[in-house]
């Protein structure tokens, strides 16, 4: 690995192109000239059309639904573009698949998560880019710089001109695992923090349990790193709506919407849902309470300073 190329190219894959033209267009910079297309029989097909040699090359791509596909051509765009004699390639992901099996849950589990970081070092990535991984410590599964980024601050700058007169208003927590997410939000927005304890029976099942907090009379914003089926999400707003909460708004940095997730979403009592576009808007998102904030030019800045060796720190 050098620590400096020459110059920046970015190039995408298929998982969300038009983030990777925003981020494009933020830098100043053309999107590179790549085709990422498959096979007959399925098989990922890679050409890259325009020189890298030399080239602090970035990879944009969310591996998100189809999650195998995208991680496959993430993985064959690092071989050709370590093959092409790329200075130094960075894999911006800026939605992280697998990472929800970050640990051995029972007996014989694999740790996905760390199966993926393998595979990633393997290609000849030199360093991730990435936003609210599901488990900050997934950092630790790479050997190489893992840089991941934080979308607290778009949300606090979204609610802080939402709500100037915010002291009604408390911070909610839809699970204990997301109690430490939940928590440095509602520190940085200057409002309180409640919590919905809930046990989960099976998977993408749920049933609430407890609210701790005092959230009756109060409009709630409930915090999360990911919406997948929305069941939870929409059980925690109930558990709240029915402790005595005026308003409901929910906000998550990665809005997978698998399943049902838009139809509950719009039978819940959330108000509001905030996603940020680290995966792409599905076309029934369209005209419902679903609402998506541009990170874009973070990944953009980020990009910029990695290339000119400085911290990322003060984007924070």
């Amino acid at each position: 690995m050098i620590s400096h190329g020459k110059d920046v190219k970015v190039l995408c894959a298929n998982a969300n192109r038009p983030f990777a033209e925003g981020v494009c267009k933020a830098l100043g910079l053309p999107l590179g000239d790549c085709t990422v297309t498959t096979f007959a029989d399925g098989e990922v097909s890679v050409s890259i059309n325009e020189t890298v040699r030399g080239s602090d090359v970035f990879l944009l791509q969310s591996t998100c639904k189809p999650v195998n596909n995208n991680l496959m051509e993430l993985l064959v765009m690092i071989d050709a573009c370590k093959r092409a004699s790329a200075g130094r390639i960075t894999a911006v992901m800026p939605y992280f698949g697998y990472a929800r099996q970050d640990r051995k849950a029972k007996s014989r589990d694999p740790i996905s998560a760390k199966l993926v970081a393998n595979m990633l070092e393997a290609a000849g990535a030199d360093r991730v880019l990435t936003m609210d991984l599901h488990a900050a410590q997934i950092q630790g599964f790479f050997d190489i710089p893992v840089d991941n980024m934080h979308g607290v601050s778009v949300f606090m700058k979204y609610y802080l001109n939402k709500f100037p007169q915010h002291e009604d208003m408390v911070v909610v927590s839809p699970d204990v695992g997301s109690v430490g997410r939940s928590r440095t939000f509602a520190n940085r927005m200057g409002m309180s923090l409640a919590i919905v304890d809930k046990r989960r029976e099976k998977a993408n099942m749920c049933e609430v349990m407890n609210v701790i907090g005092d959230v009756a009379g109060k409009r709630c914003i409930l915090y999360d790193d990911m919406v997948d089926t929305a069941g939870s999400l929409c059980n925690a707003a109930k558990a709240i709506h029915d402790k005595g909460a005026t308003e409901v708004y929910a906000c998550a940095t990665h809005g997978v919407l698998s399943g049902p997730a838009i139809e509950r979403i719009q039978a819940s009592v959330i108000d509001e849902l905030v996603l940020l576009n680290t995966i792409p808007a599905p076309a029934e998102a369209k005209d419902t309470k679903i609402k998506y904030l541009d990170v874009a030019p973070m990944f953009a800045e980020a990009i910029q300073r990695t290339y000119d060796e400085v911290s990322l720190s003060p984007m924070f």
